[in-house]
């Protein structure tokens, strides 16, 4: 009985095993390569597959997602024989997975190889500054070149960026060196242009100051004149209704004397001849107050002296104060 256990035993592992390998899971976005006696046969899907044990055989596994792979930085030389260090990263799809397995060794390899040898010439082909500033168009020739050559392998290029693009040391030093040049040359033009800006918009404000200045003191000066020309006639309208007489004229006369003589340096001033009638009408009109107000001869006052009352004025030196 022992050995009849025994061999039902294997049996039963053995069928476990032959189950196991029939059925076969897929996951989603996955593909599996089945040969047969060492012969491609079919690709399994996503989802549970049935395959013959023992005799099918399960070659690859092939991730479907969109893969990204970074490549390590490669020396490229330009145009002017200047070497760069480009890094740059694939995004790529395999969409056919007995071509990806069948038509090439390691499509991941040579993607790579594929890439370095593209990229050299194309970089071979432009200076360094054009590299520099070129990133979109040699992403765009790498695409096409990569596109078109892994289509037979069942691979889709979708994306190919540069990370960096890294020109030696010297020439870095050598381009911060003028790019710091060039800025200090755009802040200089800018200083001078705001200086000249404020220069202009001051000299533009002082002469607005200027004339709305002038054009005040012009107004001040016209409601000046006008004011005292108002002023001149209401008090010429004021006189003659007034109807002034001879002793208020003689008085407002010698009032005025004093200041037509003040000042050290008036050495000659001019008395009008009219001065003497004045003084004539002031005498008699204080000589009717009595002795003090100096009377008429002949009552104890003093007589005026003779005036000229000729056209002229009569001209008299004012005492020096020397």
């Amino acid at each position: 009985m022992e050995p009849v256990i025994i061999v039902l035993i294997i049996l039963v592992v053995l069928v476990f095993i032959a189950l196991i390998k029939t059925i076969q899971v897929i996951p989603q976005a996955s593909a599996a390569i089945v040969e047969r006696f060492g012969r491609y046969t079919r690709t399994l899907n996503a989802g549970l597959n049935i395959v013959v044990p023992f005799i099918d055989t399960i070659r690859n596994r092939i991730d479907l997602r969109e893969q990204v792979v970074p490549f390590p930085p490669q020396p490229v030389i330009t145009q002017d024989n200047l070497v760069v260090n480009i890094d740059t990263v694939i995004y790529y799809q395999v969409t056919d997975a007995r071509a990806a397995t069948y038509e090439v060794a390691s499509y991941i390899q040579a993607i790579e190889q594929l890439t370095v040898t593209t990229l050299r010439n194309i970089i071979g082909g432009m200076d360094l500054e054009r590299t520099l500033t070129s990133r979109e168009e040699i992403n765009a020739a790498l695409r096409g070149v990569l596109d078109e050559a892994t289509g037979k392998w069942g691979i889709r290029v979708n994306r190919v960026e540069l990370k960096a693009i890294e020109p030696p040391t010297s020439i870095q030093d050598s381009m911060e060196k003028q790019m710091r040049a060039d800025r200090d040359k755009r802040a200089a033009i800018l200083t001078a242009e705001g200086t000249r800006q404020a220069a202009i918009l001051t000299a533009e404000g002082e002469k607005q100051s200027q004339i709305l200045r002038a054009e005040g003191e012009a107004k001040a000066a016209a409601l000046r004149a006008e004011g005292e020309a108002q002023a001149v006639r209401t008090v010429f309208e004021a006189i003659h209704a007034g109807d002034p007489d001879q002793k208020l004229l003689s008085y407002q006369y010698l009032q005025m004397l004093p200041k037509i003589a003040e000042g050290d340096a008036n050495k000659l001033w001019i008395v009008p001849s009219e001065i003497g009638d004045a003084l004539k009408g002031l005498s008699g009109a204080m000589g009717n107050f009595g002795p003090l107000g100096g009377g008429r001869p002949g009552n104890g006052g003093s007589s005026v002296p003779p005036q000229n009352n000729g056209p002229h004025a009569e001209r008299r030196e004012k005492p020096s104060i020397d």
